[in-house]
């Protein structure tokens, strides 16, 4: 399995490295392929390409930051995460738009949240519930840790569990389910 893992790693590394080469020196580039085509394509007559330019952090980010989490009994994925440097036991939920936790909880973690805040109308799994979106400072769970993550506030009623939603899965760099093992890789 390793191995597999290693060579498609390669394959898509060297995929990706293809365009980078043709770009920085495209004639080297042709004469590798020799001579499939009639005429050598120019540089001036490829179209332009849009490029950022790379930026190097001078402190790279420790590699690892990966977790996996089995799922329960009943099917879930349910971890230990930190909000705000307090922890928090959560269940990982891929169909809802954000984070979000009830009014309770929000306090234990030290939001300023009052009741009367909550002026929008949310539709959950159980129906319409009153909430408000918050900021949350430092979402963290194992080595991963995602700064600024919109969560939503709602009322004790309408929701007994924390629940990581979307607001924090689309700012890693991937997760995926495995034969009943979800992977967080950021």
């Amino acid at each position: 399995m390793l191995r597999s893992a290693i060579l498609i790693g390669i394959c898509i590394g060297s995929s990706a490295a293809v365009p980078l080469i043709y770009q920085s020196n495209p004639a080297a580039f042709q004469a590798l392929l020799g001579s499939r085509a009639a005429e050598p394509t120019t540089v001036a007559e490829l179209p332009p390409i849009a490029t950022k330019p790379m930026i190097v952090s001078a402190n790279p980010a420790p590699s690892g930051r990966k977790v996996q989490i089995t799922a329960d009994d009943r099917g879930h994925y349910v971890g230990n995460f930190k909000i705000n440097g307090r922890k928090v036991e959560a269940m990982i939920d891929t169909g809802a738009t954000a984070v979000a936790f009830n009014l309770s909880t929000a306090r234990r973690l030290g939001l300023q949240v009052k009741p009367s805040d909550m002026k929008n109308t949310v539709n959950t799994a159980n129906g319409q519930a009153r909430a408000t979106m918050v900021m949350v400072d430092r979402l963290e769970i194992g080595r991963i840790a995602v700064e600024n993550v919109q969560a939503l506030v709602l009322e004790d009623q309408a929701l007994n569990s924390t629940l990581i939603g979307m607001t924090f899965l689309n700012r890693l760099k991937k997760f995926q389910v495995d034969q009943g093992t979800l992977l967080l890789v950021q």
